[in-house]
């Protein structure tokens, strides 16, 4: 099996969603919760992550990748009662940003 696909598995695995972006803005994977979660978008692969968001998120997002830009590497993007959203860098090895994702974990109980 090749590593591209055993990676695919793994993430299709998981009970989170995952939407990879490349530093254009392009959604360039998404997992199979997020394909479903999404489904309403259709197929996202292509598609700019600014389609999928209001103009407020829009923002948020571009101020995030700013700060991806200047090193930063995991941002708290939304918080709620059914979960914790964070975006997250993705660098090559000689770190360089290649891209971001949406994180999902469960809330924090109190």
């Amino acid at each position: 099996m090749e590593q591209f696909e055993l990676l695919k598995l793994i993430f299709d695995s998981w009970n989170e969603e995952v939407v990879f972006v490349d530093t254009n803005h392009v959604i360039r994977y998404v997992n199979a919760p997020a394909v479903k979660k999404y489904a309403k978008w259709g197929d996202m692969l292509g598609k700019s992550i600014f389609d999928c968001h209001n103009p407020d998120s829009g923002q948020m997002i571009r101020e995030m990748f700013v700060r991806f830009e200047n090193g930063e590497n995991d941002i708290l993007f939304a918080s709620n009662e059914k979960h914790l959203v964070y975006m997250r860098a993705v660098r090559d090895k000689q770190g360089k940003l290649i891209g971001y994702y949406e994180r999902f974990e469960p809330p924090v109980v109190k």
